[in-house]
């Protein structure tokens, strides 16, 4: 009996000490889950640039299209996409056959005409010498000098011809109007010209600019001159700074938006025409103001209604630690920007802003700070 009571005995206090550890588990388990962990930031004064953010494609500062002033058939090429030319070098020659022909036919009237001239010219002189001695009526010698005259008009026609002529020869040779790089070749040797189809495109890439359009809200905080911060997906972690160079006096009746233009020296030609890239100009900076990373923000945006009139109102939300317990505060935003927000009221100087964990917390949450800036 004794050896019975023993193990029964033994056997609770095994139970309860399972059950004793359970619970400390347990309780260990509710203490931790209680704090949240967090990381937070100081909150102090700084500057903060005002801007405005729009997207657009990337051109060349000057674009020509090079044509063919000749329809016939391309000949030769000289030049291919992404080549350098300098003004007046060779793009292409055209057949030029038929103009060839021209030139020379042209060449054979002038100098009929020249022969014409100088035989009536040698006629006028004799008509001349004979009507001041009077052995010529002034009938006669009126004759001879209006024949004289036309054989001169003749021999200035034939020369304008031949200068046509010799100038359409000239263009079978396709040359390049301006210095630059060859964007795009849109014929291969072998093809007919048209007046519709231009044969290559030539880009001058040392500058490079985006046009986009803002609205009439935004036009009156841009002016030339203006900071522009550029970025294209190409160089991710390199932006490019230009500046605004025109703003059209304008607006479109139809979207009531109005065209502005960014230059952007572009060195080494890494921004190409095409690339789409987004565009910041600032327009003005914030001074000592509170500045809230805008990670740490938790955004609501609620519908409230006034007068009869629904409104969408965004009301921006932060926690801070005090005595190791989170506190929510709203804010009031004086100015927004994709990564910052400038405050008026809703925290201090000092204050503990929660960067990280925020958005497992409520008002009142026991925090535990892992890692402060």
């Amino acid at each position: 009996m004794q050896a019975k009571l023993f193990i029964y005995l033994f056997s609770a206090l095994i139970v309860l000490a399972f059950m004793g550890c359970g619970q400390s588990n347990s309780n260990a388990a509710e203490s931790a889950e209680e704090k949240v962990a967090v990381e937070v930031k100081t909150v102090a004064p700084g500057e903060l640039i005002q801007s405005l953010s729009y997207s657009g494609d990337i051109a060349a500062e000057t674009e020509v299209k090079v044509f063919s002033k000749i329809p016939d058939r391309i000949e030769a090429f000289y030049v291919d996409d992404g080549d350098a030319v300098r003004k007046g070098a060779p793009i292409a020659r055209i057949v030029s056959t038929t103009i060839v022909q021209a030139v020379r036919q042209a060449e054979a009237a002038l100098a009929a005409a020249r022969a014409q001239e100088a035989n009536l010219q040698v006629e006028f002189e004799r008509a001349g010498r004979l009507s001041r001695e009077n052995a010529m009526s002034q009938q006669q010698y009126d004759a001879i000098a209006t024949q004289f005259e036309a054989a001169k008009a003749q021999t200035e026609q034939a020369e304008a011809l031949l200068k046509t002529a010799q100038s359409q020869l000239g263009d079978a040779l396709v040359t390049a109007p301006i210095s630059g790089i060859i964007g795009k070749r849109y014929c291969e040797a072998g093809d007919m010209t048209s007046p519709a189809q231009p044969l290559v495109s030539i880009v001058q890439m040392d500058r490079v600019k985006i046009r986009f359009e803002v609205t009439e809200t935004d036009l009156g905080k841009l002016s030339a001159g203006q900071e522009a911060l550029v970025q294209v997906k190409s160089y991710p972690e390199q932006p490019f700074r230009g500046g605004v160079s025109k703003i059209s006096p304008v607006l479109d009746p139809l979207t009531r938006m109005a065209e502005v233009e960014v230059l952007i020296d572009n060195p080494g030609h890494r921004l190409k025409p095409g690339m789409f890239a987004r565009v910041e100009v600032a327009t003005g900076s914030l001074r000592n103001a509170l500045i809230v990373p805008r990670y740490a923000v938790i955004e609501n945006t609620t519908l409230e209604t006034a007068g009869g009139k629904g409104e969408v109102v965004k009301n921006y939300y932060v926690f801070v630690v005090d005595s190791s317990r989170a506190q929510q505060r709203k804010l009031e935003v004086i100015y927004v920007n994709h990564e910052n927000l400038a405050v008026s009221s809703g925290i201090r100087e000092g204050e503990k802003l929660v960067t990280l964990g925020h958005n497992l917390l409520r008002d009142g949450s026991p925090v535990m700070v892992v890692k402060e800036e």
